[in-house]
C-alpha cells in the first residue's frame, strides 16, 4: 500500500509542485514584507484552527475584520464572528488575550517584533507553546509555516497523520500526542521527507491538497 501511494504522491507533487512554491513564498512574503499586525493575524488564524477547517478560520478573520472588531472588540463582539468555527467562547477569549498580550505600553501590536526575538524556529514554537493561551505544537508549528518558517517543522494535524500513516512513516495514529510524541513523529517525518527528496513543508502541502484538493494554508 505504501510503495502504491507513495506512486501516486509523487505524481502528484510532480503537476502541483509550482503551486505549493507559490503559496511558501506567500508565506515568506508574510514576515520579510508584513507589519506586526500581518504577523498578529496569521497568529489569531491558528487559535482559531483547532477542530475547526482552515477556511472556516479565515472567513471568521475576515468576519472581524470588516466589522472593525478585531483589534478593539470585546469576547462578546467577537463571538458574534466565530460562527465558521468550534468552540467560539472559549476562542474569542483567547484571541483578546492574545491582541492585550502583544501589546506594548502603548498599545501597539508587536507581534512580529516579539517573535523575531526570540532565538530558532524551534525556540519560537517552544516560547508560543509556553505563553500563548490557545497554541499547541501543532498550532505553534502552524503559525511558523504560515509565516515563512517552513522547512524545519511538522504541522500534526489529522490529515498529516492519517497520511503518513498509510505511507508507513508510523505505524498508527496516536489517539493522543504529548510533546515528546509530537517532536518524535516531527523526526520521523523529516527523515522521511529527506529519503523521498520532497522537503518537509512541500509534503504538509502536498497531503493538504490530497485531502482538501486545493493548495491552501
Amino acid at each position: 500500500m505504501s510503495k502504491e501511494y507513495l506512486g501516486e504522491i509523487r505524481r502528484v507533487y510532480s503537476e502541483i509542485k509550482p503551486d505549493i512554491e507559490g503559496r511558501i513564498e506567500s508565506y515568506k512574503n508574510i514576515w520579510f514584507n508584513g507589519n506586526n499586525e500581518d504577523v498578529h493575524v496569521e497568529l489569531a488564524f491558528c487559535i482559531l484552527t483547532p477542530q475547526s477547517k482552515a477556511r472556516g478560520a479565515e472567513k471568521a478573520i475576515n468576519s472581524m475584520l470588516e466589522a472593525g472588531v478585531f483589534w478593539t472588540g470585546f469576547e462578546d463582539e467577537l463571538v458574534a464572528h466565530l460562527n465558521t468555527v468550534r468552540f467560539q467562547n472559549i476562542k474569542a477569549k483567547n484571541l483578546v488575550l492574545l491582541r492585550e498580550f502583544m501589546k506594548d505600553e502603548d498599545g501597539k501590536i508587536i507581534t512580529k517584533t516579539l517573535v523575531d526575538k526570540i532565538g530558532d524556529v524551534f525556540d519560537k514554537r517552544l516560547w508560543l507553546v509556553k505563553n500563548i493561551k490557545g497554541i499547541g505544537y501543532k498550532e505553534a508549528s502552524h503559525f511558523l509555516r504560515n509565516i515563512g518558517f517552513c522547512d524545519e517543522v511538522a504541522i500534526l494535524d489529522r490529515h498529516i497523520l492519517k497520511n503518513i500513516q498509510k505511507l508507513g512513516v508510523i505505524k498508527e495514529v496516536p489517539k493522543t500526542i504529548t510533546p515528546k510524541k509530537y517532536l518524535e513523529i516531527e523526526k520521523k517525518i523529516d527523515k522521511y521527507c529527506k529519503k523521498i527528496e520532497i522537503p518537509m513543508d512541500h509534503f504538509d502541502l502536498l497531503l493538504w491538497y490530497l485531502e482538501a484538493g486545493e493548495v491552501f494554508k
